[in-house]
C-alpha cells in the first residue's frame, strides 16, 4: 500500500546514501538464474530453492541470494570492471520458507561486496559500513558479532551447520542435530567444546584494529566464537549484525567467499560482503520508532471550478509542476468542488488551489491551507514561497 511503499522507499534511500558514501556502485542481476549456478553453493538450505523447468525445458530457479549471481557477473564481465570492485545491490530474493515475522518467501536483500582484495582490510570495511548503516538509521546499540570460519577448518560441515543454530536450539539441541547427521555424541561434544573455546586470530585482530580506527568501540563489535554461518561457501571472516532490542533475529550477515568466487568466475580475486535483511531492518526501525511519519508527496491539489475552466486548471498545474512542486490536478471536470475538497482532506494534501471566473479575470489563484482553513489570494510568481 502507498504508505508502506513510501516507508520502504525511505529505507532504500537511506541504505543507498550510506553505501554510495563509502564508494559502492549499484548492480542488478536477473530474478531468474540457471539452477546449476546455485547447486552445491549454499549448503543444506538448497531445500529452500524455488526451482522449476521453464518452457524451454531448462532447469531454472528464482534468485536465492545475490552473492552467487554477483560471482557470475565477475566472471562474465571481468574485463569491463575495475578492481577492487565495490558493489551494492537491493533486490528481491526468494526462499521456500514458512512465512513468519521477519521471514518471508519473497523478501528484499541489500548487499554490499568488495571483490579483488584477499586481505582482511576488505572484511573490516564491510563490517564498518554495516555499523555505519545502522548508526545512520538511528540504532544506538547495533552490534557486529564477528568470527572467522578458518578457525573451524578442521570441523565437518555438519558440525558447523549445527553450531550455527546454537542461539535457537541450545547446546543439547546442537548435539542432537549433529547426531542426526551421523556425528557421534562424543565427537559432537568435542566439536562444540572446541568452538566455544576459540580465541581471535591475527586476521580478527586486524579487523578489530580497523574498527577501532574507524571510530567504533568494543561496545559496537564482539568476538563470537560460536557464530558459524551455515552457508557452505563461507571461508574466512564471518559476521552478523544484531540489534539487542529486536528479537526476530539478526538483521544482516556477511562472510568471505574466496573459494566460491574463484569456482564460479574463474578468478582468484577474493570476495567479501554482507547481505542485510531489508524487511527485518525495516521492521526493527518501525519497532524502535525510527521511521519518519508518512507525508504525501503532493503539496497542492488544483481543483476544477467548472468544465468551462478545466483548461485554466491544466495550465496552472503545469506552471506549478515546472516550479518543482508536486501537484495533483483533480482528474474529473464534472465533480463538485465539495467532493474535491474531501478528496484533498482524505489524502492529507496540505494545500488546495481554486481557479474560478473571478480569479481567472484577475490573474490570481486562491490557495486554501487545509490544516488551518486560511485562504489567500496570490499570483503564480509568489506561489512557491507560499507552499515551501
Amino acid at each position: 500500500m502507498p504508505e508502506q511503499a513510501a516507508t520502504r522507499a525511505w529505507l532504500r534511500n537511506q541504505m543507498t546514501k550510506v553505501f554510495e558514501k563509502w564508494g559502492y556502485e549499484p548492480l542488478e542481476t536477473p530474478t531468474l538464474e540457471p539452477l546449476e549456478l546455485f547447486q552445491g553453493e549454499v549448503g543444506e538450505d538448497e531445500k529452500l530453492f524455488f526451482q522449476f523447468k521453464d518452457l524451454g525445458n531448462r532447469n531454472v530457479m528464482l534468485r536465492y541470494d545475490q552473492t552467487v549471481p554477483a560471482c557470475r557477473v565477475i566472471g562474465q564481465y571481468f574485463n569491463q570492471l575495475t578492481f577492487p570492485f565495490r558493489r551494492y545491490q537491493i533486490q528481491s530474493a526468494f526462499r521456500a520458507e514458512k512465512p513468519q515475522a521477519g521471514r518471508y518467501r519473497e523478501f528484499t536483500q541489500a548487499d554490499i561486496d568488495i571483490i579483488g582484495v584477499l586481505g582482511p582490510e576488505a572484511d573490516a570495511e564491510a563490517i564498518a559500513v554495516s555499523l555505519d548503516l545502522y548508526r545512520t538509521l538511528g540504532f544506538k546499540n547495533a552490534l557486529a558479532l564477528i568470527n572467522n570460519r578458518s578457525l573451524m577448518k578442521n570441523l565437518p560441515y555438519e558440525a558447523i551447520v549445527a553450531i550455527d543454530k546454537l542461539p535457537k536450539i541450545g547446546e543439547e539441541g546442537v548435539i542432537k542435530d549433529m547426531e542426526s547427521k551421523g556425528v557421534s555424541i562424543q565427537k559432537a561434544r568435542e566439536y562444540l567444546h572446541y568452538v566455544k573455546n576459540l580465541k581471535p586470530d591475527e586476521t580478527l585482530n586486524k579487523i578489530f584494529y580497523y574498527l577501532q580506527l574507524s571510530g567504533y568501540s568494543e561496545s559496537n563489535y564482539l568476538f563470537q566464537p560460536t557464530l558459524a554461518r551455515s552457508f557452505s561457501y563461507s571461508d574466512g571472516p564471518i559476521w552478523e549484525i544484531v540489534i539487542p532490542d529486536y528479537k526476530s533475529g539478526s538483521v544482516g550477515g556477511g562472510e568471505r567467499y574466496d573459494g566460491m568466487l574463484q569456482k564460479i568466475s574463474g578468478q582468484n580475486l577474493g570476495g567479501t560482503g554482507i547481505a542485510f535483511g531489508f524487511d527485518r531492518t525495516l521492521e526493527a526501525c518501525q519497532q524502535m520508532g525510527l521511521v519518519p511519519p508518512y507525508t504525501p508527496s503532493t503539496k497542492i491539489l488544483v481543483t476544477i471550478f467548472s468544465p468551462e475552466l478545466f483548461d485554466k486548471s491544466i495550465e496552472m498545474s503545469n506552471i506549478i509542476r515546472q516550479m518543482g512542486i508536486a501537484v495533483e490536478l483533480y482528474p474529473d471536470s464534472q465533480t463538485k468542488l465539495e467532493k474535491q475538497l474531501k478528496y484533498a482532506s482524505r489524502k492529507n494534501i496540505p494545500f488546495v488551489a481554486f481557479l474560478g471566473p473571478e480569479e481567472v479575470s484577475q490573474n490570481i489563484i486562491k490557495i486554501k491551507n487545509m490544516q488551518t482553513g486560511e485562504q489567500k489570494n496570490t499570483t503564480s510568481e509568489n506561489l512557491i514561497s507560499l507552499l515551501t
